[in-house]
């Protein structure tokens, strides 16, 4: 399956719709078979008989994106009766029949209509037109900040307030103690109302009228208050250096890593990578635990693994491995990070090491 959908229904809307699929990767063309030019099934071509409106439920449900070459009128009342909430919708995008306009309709923002509204304009030649505040003011997209990135928000609740509050031009403070720095994309300045603070408590002097949080770490009681019309945003930034005797049990795995990251103070949100040594790539109670939490899995060869210089390297663990160590290199490698944030803790038979990985400002 692919991730949009492209729908034509009239000969104009045809043709376009065969030049867009031609274009845009991962996308499936969906046409009436009136319209039947004979290299459907060569260019891997859907059709269908009768109404779009037969055709169009399978489609909201199975793709990301729809875009649609009909009349916003006609779409409206073709998906009305399929929408639940900007969180599970698809992005919609209407183009007309002459392609001059590509048009945001559904879930620009979660939905990603925005994005793939510019992406088809551009590939079109077309004008891209998009009505979301945050895109016409040139200001934070607040459900949408660092996405890009991975990032996620810690809690939904707040979201709704707090975009309001950036589009009102009311007092907004931003706090980033980790994560990408690049997260603004517009060439203009941030907006008045947008003020950058270097703590949470300065933060909290200033009393703005939301706060938006960027950081790895679990809040303390004295700063909660922050997210009282705030929202908090988990930037992936931890590292996991992960070594075990083999045979360990996920179960096990996972329990030193939460409670590791719980004696540190931090977010298993914010959680990027495990990294290990390349004997354990195929080490079952680690795969499992990467799957769970959909964390990148990463091994290295021993010789990488000596290359990095760190504190207390063991002959015990070269013998058995060729290697002088593997949860504190492995972290080190990965995060580019110039010091652990956790050396090494031994826990059964896990042994684990954590790193912050820095991300500079942009030249």
């Amino acid at each position: 399956m692919k991730k949009y959908a492209i729908v034509g229904i009239t000969k104009h809307g045809v043709e376009i719709g065969r030049r867009l699929h031609s274009l845009l990767p991962l996308s499936d063309l969906f046409y009436p078979a009136k319209f039947a030019k004979g290299d459907e099934k060569e260019k891997e071509i859907e059709m269908f008989e009768g109404s779009v409106k037969h055709a169009v439920p399978k489609l909201f449900h199975s793709y990301e994106g729809l875009i649609m070459i009909v009349s916003i009128g006609a779409v409206v009342r073709l998906i009305a009766p399929h929408l639940k909430n900007k969180m599970t919708d698809p992005g919609v995008v209407v183009i007309d029949d002459r392609a001059e306009h590509v048009i945001s309709v559904l879930s620009g923002h979660l939905g990603g209509a925005n994005e793939l509204t510019n992406e088809v304009a551009a590939l079109l030649g077309s004008k891209p037109v998009i009505t979301t505040a945050s895109e016409v003011q040139k200001t934070i997209p607040v459900d949408l900040l660092g996405r890009r990135f991975g990032w996620t928000w810690e809690s939904k609740e707040n979201l709704v307030s707090a975009s309001a509050a950036v589009v009102n031009e009311n007092e907004v403070a931003v706090v980033q103690e980790s994560g990408e720095k690049h997260w603004w994309n517009y060439d203009t300045p941030l907006p008045k109302n947008i003020t950058i603070y270097d703590s949470i408590n300065q933060a909290l002097e200033a009393k703005p009228d939301t706060a938006l949080v960027i950081t790895h770490r679990q809040l303390t009681k004295e700063e909660q208050p922050i997210l009282e019309k705030g929202v908090l945003y988990r930037p992936k930034v931890i590292a996991l250096g992960i070594g075990c005797n083999r045979g360990t049990s996920a179960t096990e795995i996972e329990r030193v890593i939460t409670e590791t990251l719980d004696e540190l103070q931090f977010s298993i949100r914010s959680v990027k990578a495990v990294c290990t040594i390349e004997l354990k790539k195929d080490e079952q109670g680690l795969l499992d635990v990467v799957n769970k939490y959909g964390w990148e899995f990463v091994t290295y060869t021993a010789e990488q693994l000596n290359e990095v210089p760190f504190n207390h390297p063991s002959e015990v663990v070269f013998k058995y491995t060729g290697a002088y160590g593997v949860s504190e290199p492995a972290a080190l490698l990965y995060s580019g990070a110039a010091d652990l944030t956790l050396e090494k803790k031994k826990s059964g038979n896990v042994t684990i090491s954590v790193a912050i990985i820095p991300f500079k400002e942009e030249a």
